[in-house]
């Protein structure tokens, strides 16, 4: 009886008033009851007012025995700030466990050892001592290294090395995402190649292409973050302000780019993802998609579906209504940065409008085709399929009487 008693009042407000019963019934020392209150009798004597004591206590004392609980250390170098480090800083304190961490800004082995993680200084890495430098001469790591599954292989600052081995956990908590949810891991390589990589290459002097510039870019991010610095000839070489300043700002931008990767980047993937799927039905080809709605960020998530889906033939066309409700045909191009297209809108029709381009295709409702052929339109759907049915057509008749595929556009 007594076990059950302790088991349906623990851990709750009337626990004082279990002990007041156990007490009357002088039963308090007997050996079925827990461990736990065998040993608080041991300690003190067992009174209603040593329980309460004991379990009740107001929140000022509660608060006070947080505070003396240790604050966990995050160590990196001091002097000149750069964006790896004060974006390393910024992930970590994402976590719930260095949230309210001190960030100690020193070279000193010393003060670093005592750190519980460490980054961009100490001319180490080893993860399993959480410490994450990249300056020394060993080191090469880059994401495809440590990742094999992964295709990135620039070199990684400390920025690329605390996103690689915390990221997800940091992405789980902003996004709300579970860690075996397919966006999450979508979203994950994502924001690297599109956020991170970018500091990883600047801090370790990586050009971004061979051969003289044309123009300078000087405000990147990095750019940016060590404009915080003290200029050379200020009075005051403090640091500790600029580079709560850029953390800040560093944060901010990544925190947006998260937000817009979550809330429209992974959206049109479904899109397309749902396009891809319905393809045949559309037309048998399965050349052909269509977006219910226009302005959809298509193309790059088109090559990584295709991919995914193991679709044998690509797709040529898109479909989708323009803002005036009239309906688009774009060839979809033959990679993410080129103007050349799998296949462009005939050549005959290129350059023609309206009602001439109606009688030039024998299909009512046209409305233009691009000069270059890499976009049509039509007052329709139905007509705007057709555009691209014809193309289609077009080039599988050249292509059996061998004078070649339709010339892609440029």
């Amino acid at each position: 009886m007594l076990m059950s008693l302790y088991l349906r009042y623990a851990n709750t407000a009337t626990v004082p008033h279990l002990f007041s019963i156990l007490a009357c019934c002088g039963s308090i020392s007997t050996p079925c009851f827990p461990k736990a209150i065998s040993r608080l009798r041991l300690q003190v004597p067992v009174t209603v007012a040593n329980i309460q004591k004991r379990y009740m206590q107001p929140p000022e004392a509660k608060r006070k025995c947080t505070e003396k609980m240790s604050v966990l250390k995050i160590g990196t170098h001091n002097g000149t700030f750069h964006c790896d480090e004060v974006f390393a800083c910024f992930l970590l304190r994402q976590l719930p466990e260095y949230k309210d961490a001190e960030i100690v800004r020193t070279r000193d082995p010393a003060a670093l050892a005592e750190c519980d993680i460490v980054v961009d200084v100490g001319g180490e890495f080893d993860p399993k001592r959480h410490r994450y430098d990249h300056h020394q001469r060993s080191f090469g790591e880059s994401f495809s290294s440590l990742c094999p599954e992964k295709p990135w292989v620039t070199k990684l600052s400390s920025a690329g090395l605390i996103y690689l081995h915390f990221g997800r956990r940091v992405l789980e908590k902003l996004t709300s995402l579970k860690p075996d949810d397919r966006q999450l891991e979508a979203l994950y390589d994502k924001l690297y190649e599109n956020f991170v990589e970018e500091v990883d290459a600047v801090d370790n002097g990586i050009s971004q292409y061979d051969g003289e510039a044309r123009y300078a870019v000087s405000t990147t991010l990095s750019a940016r973050v060590s404009h915080l610095n003290p200029r050379w000839n200020s009075k005051s070489q403090d640091t500790e302000e600029g580079f709560r300043t850029a953390m800040g700002m560093v944060g901010a931008e990544f925190l947006d780019r998260v937000d817009f990767f979550q809330k429209a980047w992974l959206p049109a993937r479904a899109v397309v993802e749902g396009a891809v799927q319905m393809r045949t039905q559309v037309d048998p080809s399965g050349e052909i998609i269509v977006f219910g709605q226009g302005g959809c960020p298509w193309k790059e998530h088109l090559f990584s579906i295709e991919k995914e889906m193991n679709v044998e033939t690509p797709i040529k066309f898109v479909l989708y209504p323009d803002q005036s409700g009239q309906w688009r045909v774009q060839c979809v191009p033959a990679g993410l940065h080129t103007f050349q297209n799998r296949l462009s809108l005939l050549e005959e029709w290129q350059g023609v409008r309206d009602e001439a381009l109606s009688t030039l295709s024998g299909i009512p409702g046209c409305v233009f085709v691009h000069a270059s052929g890499f976009i049509g339109g039509n007052r329709t759907q139905e007509g705007a399929l057709e555009m691209a049915r014809r193309t289609l057509q077009a080039a599988a008749k050249a292509a059996a009487t061998g004078t070649g595929p339709q010339a892609n556009g440029s």
